[in-house]
């Protein structure tokens, strides 16, 4: 038997990455999946974002473990595509217990240098649409009496970081937009809680931008050319985390035995939060 049998996971972000990872370990624990993702190309990105392929591909995995998965395409800056997603879940399976909010883009440019739009897509899709995400899952929530909501927040939601201001902005929002959502519905068996990572080995930080700040000095850096750049950030000395390591923590706060851990932000970061003051 898995600790999630019976229950149902949406998955925001879930195309890939980590989100994928999400979806597979919460499936082999019982857990029926939806995952969500936008699955396509926001012009401000300067990486290659998921696409329908990744999205089906995930349901794929899923589904080869012999749980049911449900894919849906949603811009969740957008209060519809929000709606849709907890939607399908309700539809589908007739619940929806678990909400991992875990989409998320990243552009760089210092403050000075940044248009609105680079600043606009980053807060709507990083803060804004975690908002969006949770308030429309809250109501069927509310009604179960039951719920655990996990939001991906950042290191860089606990220190300022430079050319990525807007994320910083959002990921600290986000810390404190779980913690007054954990005091508002505490009393319906609902806990909501955030994870912090260091970087993790997906396609977000392994991009030449993200390289070339890493690595200054070094004309077009390989991927291990940045290898002590990303491990300077963290007490234990690797560059950067696996997807799986921030799935284990999803699934400690959405478990039963966590059941009074709510309104927290969990660090999950190599040590990095050890350099920053308590």
């Amino acid at each position: 038997m898995g600790q999630f049998d019976g229950k149902v996971v949406l998955v925001t972000g879930g195309a890939r990455g980590q989100g994928r990872s999400h979806a597979i370990e919460f499936a082999k624990e019982g857990a029926d999946i939806v995952v969500a993702d936008i699955a396509r190309q926001v012009e401000t990105v300067p990486y290659a974002m998921a696409t329908d392929d990744d999205l089906r591909e995930t349901v794929k995995l899923v589904e080869a473990l012999d749980q049911r998965c449900v894919a849906v395409t949603a811009d969740f800056r957008d209060t519809d595509g929000a709606s849709a997603a907890v939607s399908a879940a309700v539809d589908q399976f007739g619940r929806l217990d678990v909400l991992l909010v875990n989409h998320g883009v990243v552009s760089l440019s210092p403050v000075v240098d940044m248009s609105d739009q680079v600043w606009d897509d980053v807060i709507a899709t990083d803060l804004t649409g975690v908002f969006k995400a949770v308030r429309a899952a809250l109501p069927q929530m509310i009604e179960q009496n039951y719920g655990r909501i996990v939001v991906t927040s950042s290191m860089a939601g606990r220190t300022g970081l430079p050319t990525i201001a807007h994320y910083c902005a959002a990921k600290w929002g986000t810390i404190g937009f779980v913690k007054a959502v954990a005091r508002e519905v505490a009393d319906r068996n609902i806990t909501v809680n955030a994870v912090c990572p260091t970087n993790v080995d997906t396609d977000m930080i392994h991009h030449p931008e993200f390289y070339a700040l890493l690595a200054p000095g070094i004309d077009n850096p390989t991927r291990e050319q940045v290898i002590p750049g990303f491990q300077s950030l963290n007490a234990v000395p690797v560059p950067w985390i696996e997807p799986i390591d921030i799935s284990n923590a999803m699934m400690f706060l959405a478990a039963e035995s966590s059941r009074y851990i709510t309104g927290e932000a969990l660090h999950v970061s190599a040590g990095w939060n050890a350099f920053n003051a308590a």
